[in-house]
């Protein structure tokens, strides 16, 4: 070989080798992220969405009533809302639950806690609450951006209140997490992760909004597969075109319920509505209660069977799934059985108080597969 030939050559594989250190979106990173991620990532999935600490609140549909309160959504609040709500639950408040939260939080958590690596990106305040929350995501070994913690302000929180049949109802203040922006990003643990899961709550923000963008145009250029979340069907209604925003042209798996699917899709049955999903995402998992889930592998389609049980509490449900099914698809597992791993999860979760399992749960379900 001459050599001028192999010193051309040597610096093409020079130049190769820059382009994948610099996550370029050519033909040559994509091939190298899709083969050998798996292998190379120090986070299975990064997060971003709100920080929330959760209280639990155990009420009647005559009190949502009298509170003017809309049941089985999440609702935007101001803190004098919030307090004003507090207030007339006061003799309730005994035997409230409280919880680091925040839907894509309750997800991270739940990978960690089946012995999957995750990071999480978020915006909590300086006082108790923050103080809590942060210290709940160490507890549960989730890593956190340094950047993310006790800004001024007030940390959101969110009042979960359950009625009889087991619906939840939302009522957020968001406080700092209001704020979440680009600057509470990581943009090298985005890097170092398979997966990048994006909270649709976010979107109600618009520093929020565009954080979800800048971090899904940062997994793009580095080949990292991203998934999101719908969260809500008042998201989808009320800031569908900030979603399509932090969505882009298509996203790697996109989860949801049937609500959030049909008012996306504006389809008129659900097989139409599944078809158009494909639109938006290569996969998708469509949750539905007590009739399972439908899961597509971005070639075949799944029907996940619901897991027996006796519903007290579905706050949760929604993230546990998500979290057991990113667990599994991260670790070898298929779409199906990720889907009937998430299923048997989501079962335990709401047949007990509170959005997570207790610790020795997790590993039992993981024991039962």
């Amino acid at each position: 070989m001459p050599k001028t030939a192999g010193l051309e050559t040597a610096g093409l594989y020079l130049q190769l080798g820059l382009s994948l250190l610099a996550c370029k979106t050519d033909n040559a990173t994509l091939f190298y992220n899709n083969k050998y991620s798996t292998h190379m990532s120090k986070y299975n999935v990064y997060g971003i969405g709100a920080a929330l600490v959760d209280t639990e609140i155990q009420v009647t549909d005559s009190d949502l009533k009298r509170l003017e309160v809309e049941k089985g959504l999440m609702t935007l609040v101001d803190e004098d809302r919030q307090q004003e709500i507090i207030h007339h639950l006061q003799n309730q408040l005994s035997t409230s639950k409280r919880a680091s939260g925040g839907s894509a939080a309750n997800t991270i958590i739940a990978l960690s806690a089946f012995g999957g690596k995750a990071f999480y990106s978020c915006r909590v305040a300086n006082d108790a609450d923050g103080e809590f929350y942060l210290h709940d995501l160490d507890n549960a070994g989730v890593k956190f951006n340094s950047n993310s913690a006790l800004t001024d302000g007030l940390t959101g929180k969110c009042l979960v209140l359950i009625t009889p049949d087991a619906e939840r109802s939302m009522n957020t203040y968001l406080g700092v997490s209001e704020t979440f922006s680009i600057e509470n990003l990581d943009s090298e643990a985005i890097k170092q992760s398979e997966y990048l899961y994006i909270e649709g709550y976010l979107v109600s923000s618009d520093t929020g909004r565009k954080a979800a963008i800048r971090a899904r145009e940062i997994a793009e250029k580095c080949g990292i597969k991203i998934a999101l979340t719908l969260s809500d069907p008042a998201m989808v209604t009320f800031f569908k075109s900030g979603l399509k925003e932090m969505l882009g042209k298509k996203i790697d798996l996109l989860f949801c319920n049937e609500a959030e699917a049909v008012s996306w899709t504006e389809g008129s049955d659900l097989e139409c509505v599944l078809e158009l999903l494909k639109q938006s995402a290569v996969a998708y998992v469509l949750t539905m209660g007590d009739k399972g889930a439908i899961v597509f592998d971005g070639e075949n389609q799944h029907l996940i069977e619901a897991h027996p049980a006796i519903a007290i509490n579905t706050n949760g449900a929604g993230d546990i799934f998500a979290g057991a099914f990113l667990y599994g698809i991260t670790h070898g597992y298929g779409y199906k059985k990720s889907g009937n791993f998430a299923a048997l999860a989501a079962a335990h979760v709401v047949s007990q108080a509170g959005p997570r399992l207790n610790p020795e749960q997790y590993p039992k379900i993981l024991a039962s597969l």
